[in-house]
């Protein structure tokens, strides 16, 4: 089979994601990491918690793959870096509050 009869075949399963989560704003990933952040860490954007947020944030920093520009790369993995501290800070108040 010829490459290109190969190619027509493949589907990109990326191309339609369907998923019961909430979406993130039009544009969000544009923005500064600060930003991006705090509203991947908002309820109304994660109901789940911020851990939500990061996988989000994840998931389209794996999806652009190397169509990322260096700079917005270095502005995404400091968005990824303020909401892991989130995480953390959330993680560490559940227990104290188990703990009492």
């Amino acid at each position: 089979m010829s490459a290109r009869k190969m190619s027509a075949r493949k589907k990109r399963w990326v191309a339609k994601v369907k998923t019961d989560s909430t979406h993130p704003p039009a544009g969000l990933f544009t923005k500064s990491a600060t930003t991006i952040a705090r509203t991947l860490a908002s309820k109304k954007v994660s109901p789940k918690g911020p851990g939500s947020g990061m996988r989000m944030l994840t998931y389209f920093i794996n999806r652009a793959g190397n169509g990322l520009t260096a700079e917005r790369s270095t502005e995404l993995e400091e968005a990824k870096s303020l909401l892991s501290k989130r995480v953390e800070r959330e993680r560490k108040a559940r227990k104290r509050k188990a703990a009492a």
